[in-house]
């Protein structure tokens, strides 16, 4: 039996075993007894990870890659323990599932070749549920893998990188050309790696930061006093040095500033 990729699904299997190691061995295994892997198909990536020490979570939302797991994955890899204590099927939508309830409030690890139409939003939902995930490696189209680990003063950095980094650190680890995929993407791919930081909560109200960085990057060519208006700030406050800087130009630590200087400035 095998799974034909599915263009509504954002599909493209990886055929290229040795980079589905490298992905494998990106993650640490360290603080977490458990993994998801989201959007196994075939399960070219999960083998690997059955090797390892953690117990593995696959989600996928293809009910044909899932009856192939079931069925017929275990056959071809008969050495690898596939026992129900080791691996678990799980058929359903990452972005729809209860993450906190699905593991229980257990630490897990996320890693995947993640379709690209909803990468960003996988991120987002890793942030939401970062109490839990200490860790989070995978591949993205190589353009948001770069915006998600580039630092500030890049024409690449924006919400995306602000956000992950606020509670993430992220290191780019490395390209993969569209030739080791099927179907081939029609750019290149590119795998990262988040571990959670120690302090993983914010000196702010949450809220207020990710709507002052959302705000700011929409207008991202314009000053911070002119595309923060809408915050309706003091002129006193908007004679700040910092007001006469573009989103871009600002690293984490001084959107935490900024922010906390809004949250007074409107008090």
């Amino acid at each position: 039996m095998t799974v034909k990729a599915k263009k509504h699904l954002g599909q493209h299997f990886l055929t290229d075993e040795n980079i589905a190691k490298k992905i494998a061995d990106s993650l640490t295994e360290k603080g977490y007894d458990n993994v998801l892997e989201i959007g196994p198909g075939m399960g070219v990536l999960t083998k690997y990870l059955l090797e390892k020490k953690p117990k593995v979570t696959v989600m996928e939302l293809d009910s044909e890659s899932v009856e192939y797991l079931q069925e017929t994955f275990p056959v071809e890899h008969i050495k690898l323990d596939t026992s129900k204590d080791k691996f678990t099927i799980i058929e359903g939508d990452f972005l729809k599932k209860n993450f906190v309830e699905t593991f229980n409030q257990q630490q897990v690890a996320i890693i995947g070749n993640f379709p690209y139409n909803i990468s960003s939003q996988i991120v987002f939902k890793a942030i939401e549920n970062r109490e839990f995930v200490p860790e989070f490696s995978g591949m993205f189209q190589k353009e948001v893998a770069e915006r998600i680990a580039e630092k500030e003063g890049s024409k690449t950095y924006g919400i995306l990188s602000v956000l992950t980094q606020a509670f993430y650190d992220a290191e780019y680890l490395f390209t993969v050309p569209p030739s080791v995929f099927n179907p081939p993407p029609k750019v290149d791919s590119g795998v990262i790696r988040l571990i959670r930081k120690e302090n993983y909560t914010l000196p702010v109200d949450e809220k207020l930061f990710f709507r002052v960085v959302k705000t700011a990057f929409n207008q991202r060519r314009k000053m911070l006093r002119s595309s923060l208006k809408s915050f309706n700030l003091s002129d006193s406050l908007k004679e700040d040095p910092i007001f006469a800087m573009r989103p871009e130009q600002l690293s984490v630590e001084k959107f935490i500033d900024l922010t906390q200087k809004i949250a007074q400035d409107t008090n």
